[in-house]
C-alpha cells in the first residue's frame, strides 16, 4: 500500500512538472513568434491577438479574463475539481509567463532580435507551440479555452474533437484574415497546422515498432524460430483460406522497427511460402516493450 501510494505521488509529481514546462514552452512560442507578427491561431489565445490590435488591451490578460467563465462551465459540465485543476494551473502560469514575456522580452529582442521573416515564425509557433501542447496533455492538462467548448460540444453532440476545433480554429483565422490581411491568415493556418503535428508528435512518439501477421503451415517451427533468434512473444490462432479452405495458422508478432530485416529472414528460412503483412504500430506497451504504467497521462 506505501509503495502504491508513494509511485502515485512520485507519478503526479512528473506529471505536474511535465506540465509546467509545457505551459513555459507553449508561452515562449506564443510570445516570441506569435505576438510580434500577429499570428492568430485559433483559440482564445488568437481572440486575444485580435483584441489587442483593436483596444490595445493586452492578449495575455485577455486570455485569462476569457477563461474564467469557461473554467466554471467546464467545473459544472466536464467532472468539476478532477478534471479541470491542471488547467487552472495551466491557465494562471501561461498567463504569468506571458505577461512577464511581454514586459521583458522587447527590450531583449531589440539588442538580439530572433527573426523578422513572418514564415519562420508561423512555422517555429508551431512547432514549438506544438510541443509545448504535446507535453500539457500528456500530462492530463489544457490550456482552457476552446479545448473546453470543444469538450462540452463533444459530451453534447458526439462530434470529433478534431471536427469541433477545425470550425472553431478555423472561424478565428478567417475573423483574423478581415482583421490582418489574408496572408497572416495563411500563416495562422500553417502555424495551426504545424502545431497539431508537433502535439501528436510529442504525445504519441516516433512509430519505432511494427506488428507482422504471419500466415504459416509451419506454426511451431516459426514460433520457436522467432522466439529464439528475435527474443520476442507471439500470439496464434487457427484459421481456414476462404478459398481452399484449408488449416492455415496465423502467428502475430510485435517487434522493433530494426528488427524488421531479421524476421523476414526467419520467416523465408522456415516457411518460403508463408504470407506475410506488416503493419505500423504507433506505441507498444507491456512486457519487452514501454512499462505501461509510465505510459498514463
Amino acid at each position: 500500500m506505501k509503495h502504491s501510494r508513494r509511485w502515485a505521488i512520485w507519478h503526479e509529481v512528473q506529471r505536474l512538472f511535465l506540465l509546467l514546462l509545457g505551459v513555459v514552452i507553449s508561452a515562449l512560442a506564443f510570445s516570441l513568434f506569435q505576438v510580434p507578427f500577429n499570428l492568430a491561431a485559433g483559440g482564445v489565445t488568437g481572440i486575444g491577438i485580435i483584441v489587442a490590435h483593436f483596444t490595445g488591451f493586452s492578449a495575455s490578460l485577455f486570455y485569462f479574463i476569457a477563461n474564467v467563465p469557461l473554467l466554471i462551465l467546464g467545473w459544472f459540465m466536464l467532472g468539476g475539481w478532477r478534471f479541470l485543476y491542471r488547467t487552472v494551473i495551466a491557465v494562471v502560469v501561461f498567463t504569468v509567463v506571458t505577461e512577464y514575456a511581454s514586459a521583458v522580452l522587447p527590450a531583449y529582442l531589440a539588442q538580439w532580435p530572433i527573426t523578422d521573416n513572418m514564415l519562420l515564425s508561423a512555422i517555429y509557433a508551431g512547432l514549438v507551440g506544438g510541443v509545448g501542447g504535446g507535453l500539457i496533455f500528456g500530462a492530463g492538462g489544457t490550456l482552457g479555452g476552446t479545448a473546453i467548448v470543444g469538450r462540452i460540444i463533444q459530451e453534447r453532440t458526439g462530434m470529433p474533437l478534431s471536427q469541433i476545433y477545425l470550425f472553431v480554429d478555423g472561424a478565428i483565422v478567417i475573423t483574423a484574415g478581415f482583421v490582418f490581411g489574408w496572408e497572416s491568415a495563411l500563416y495562422a493556418y500553417l502555424t495551426l497546422l504545424l502545431s497539431g503535428l508537433a502535439t501528436d508528435y510529442v504525445l504519441e512518439g516516433p512509430s519505432r515498432t511494427r506488428t507482422a501477421t504471419i500466415i504459416t503451415t509451419q506454426p511451431d517451427t516459426m514460433i520457436a524460430a522467432i522466439l529464439a533468434q528475435l527474443g520476442r512473444g507471439v500470439s496464434y490462432w487457427q484459421v481456414y483460406g476462404g478459398y481452399t479452405h484449408e488449416a492455415r495458422t496465423v502467428v502475430l508478432c510485435t517487434i522493433y522497427r530494426q528488427q524488421l530485416g531479421e524476421l523476414k529472414r526467419v520467416v523465408s528460412e522456415v516457411d518460403g511460402s508463408a504470407f506475410v503483412t506488416i503493419g505500423m504500430t504507433q506505441q507498444a506497451m507491456g512486457e519487452g516493450f514501454l512499462d505501461i504504467r509510465r505510459s498514463v497521462g
